[in-house]
């Protein structure tokens, strides 16, 4: 019987370490992402659009979100992850004066994230890494 009390008394303290360690799609999109690529663009347009793509950048914190574009001002407001499937997710972005957004996004295990733009293309982003 002490035994099984003592294998009781590990699996407490071990469950909720294990759970820990599992992450919601919201927390595995905390940090900043800076494009790095486009997919699936015509060869002709590829260097000006990698070149725009070098300029976007996305950065989630807690429920606040900016996403920055080349020539635009930053778009700051909140975000929810309305579903979530394996490494793939759509996120509504509530703006602050009204209306909604939604984006296709998929992580991948290589720490990038692709955003799905349409038309077959996606935006690459790398995980910033924090000095």
């Amino acid at each position: 019987m002490h035994n099984h009390i003592h294998l009781a008394l590990v699996l407490a303290l071990a469950l909720p370490a294990v759970a820990g360690c599992s992450k919601t799609p919201r927390d595995r999109l905390q940090g900043r992402w800076l494009g790095e690529s486009i997919e699936n663009v015509p060869e002709d347009q590829l260097a000006k659009a990698t070149g725009w793509v070098k300029g976007t950048a996305i950065e989630f914190n807690g429920s606040k979100v900016t996403v920055t574009v080349p020539a635009e001002m930053p778009r700051r407001g909140t975000f929810k992850v309305t579903k979530a499937e394996g490494d793939q997710m759509t996120v509504a972005f509530l703006r602050p004066e009204g209306g909604l957004d939604e984006a296709e996004f998929r992580l991948a295990a290589d720490r990038t994230l692709h955003w799905d733009i349409g038309a077959g293309r996606a935006i690459v982003l790398t995980k910033a890494v924090k000095d």
